[in-house]
């Protein structure tokens, strides 16, 4: 690509702050920058301030834009996207990085068409070659590695899956202090733009397990009564809940709330494992979660191997101690 390239990366800073993905998004475009020899930016829709200018600073970020009255296009994703074409060809940025979240995956195609651009999605690996920059990605869940070449005579539009974003500091990264400007788009947006009266955060009850935060699982090791002991235990967390093939195949639950290589393979902060004895196919589901703590009444099982923390215990015991600590906690009766 050569020092004469530049990557964009959108960061959408949701309720104004940085958060994970975001900080895994300045580590990516700062390694990213490094691989393909060429210098590197963001692009914002929300003006951080000054704390959160420290931390993109962290990650030696050299300038941050902030597309002008892009908070209101938070909602209309499509209007959104083609703001951000409209940044990235005023900045000549041969790479526009986004996640694939709700919000990237449906503004990447829209910022692809409108730059005339090659898309890639769910890129996991970048290496330049001879021919060209190579681009894989998993397919199919994560069954089949797919490879494509961009030879740079396009732009170049790319997501980034959350579980592949890493928070970590390089040593090679210097601190910055980011050059902070406005771009107003010049051609006024077309399409009736949304009044919003609100915001409804996601239920994590409903949520797609994909998208959820932290999830609690039931396996094979929960009887009706701690199963839905379980299920109120989450409703008071404010936290997602799954179940693995066994308890699934008993008809408890819908398949959307299946985790696993057959169901759903997830990314969650915390994922809890409870009565689950780990087969490898549920292990394949979860093992990109943050952190895993498992809880199972027998000491051999093989979910502990997989686990950041184990402990050996009798969910009839574990689950109703835990429901009377945080209906304590949150005011209930105990």
């Amino acid at each position: 690509m050569g020092a004469n390239g530049k990557i964009l990366v959108f960061v959408d800073l949701p309720g104004g702050e940085l958060d994970e993905t975001g900080r895994g998004l300045l580590s990516y475009g700062a390694r990213l920058a490094g691989t393909l020899d060429a210098s590197w930016g963001v692009a914002v829709a929300v003006t951080p301030d000054s704390a959160q200018l420290a931390a993109f600073g962290a990650y030696g970020t050299p300038y941050i834009t902030c597309v002008e009255a892009a908070e209101t296009l938070l909602d209309t994703p499509a209007l959104l996207g083609r703001c951000l074409a409209g940044l990235a060809r005023d900045e000549a940025a041969t790479v526009i990085v986004l996640p694939h979240n709700d919000l990237g995956s449906t503004m990447a195609p829209v910022v692809a068409h409108e730059l005339g651009a090659a898309i890639m999605t769910e890129l996991v690996t970048v290496r330049p070659s001879p021919d060209g920059v190579r681009l894989s990605r998993r397919a199919l869940g994560v069954r089949i590695a797919e490879t494509r070449v961009w030879d740079g005579s396009c732009p170049l539009v790319a997501t980034v899956p959350l579980r592949a974003l890493s928070q970590v500091l390089l040593s090679t990264v210097r601190p910055s202090s980011p050059v902070v400007t406005g771009w107003h788009s010049g051609a006024p947006v077309s399409g009736a733009l949304p009044t919003i009266i609100g915001r409804i955060p996601a239920d994590p009850q409903t949520v797609d397990l994909t998208e959820a935060e932290v999830i609690f699982s039931a396996g094979k090791g929960c009887d009706p009564a701690t199963f839905e002991q379980l299920k109120e235990l989450c409703k008071l967390l404010n936290v997602s809940f799954g179940v693995t093939r066994p308890v699934y195949d008993l008809g408890w639950t819908g398949f959307e709330r299946m985790v696993g290589q057959t169901g759903r393979t997830v990314t969650p902060r915390l994922y809890v494992a409870l009565g689950i004895s780990g087969s490898m196919h549920h292990v394949g589901g979860i093992k990109d979660s943050r952190r895993i703590v498992a809880v199972n009444s027998d000491a051999k099982a093989p979910v502990f191997p997989n686990a950041d923390e184990g402990f050996v215990a009798d969910l009839k015991e574990v689950l109703p101690c835990l429901l009377s600590r945080v209906k304590a906690t949150i005011g209930g009766a105990p």
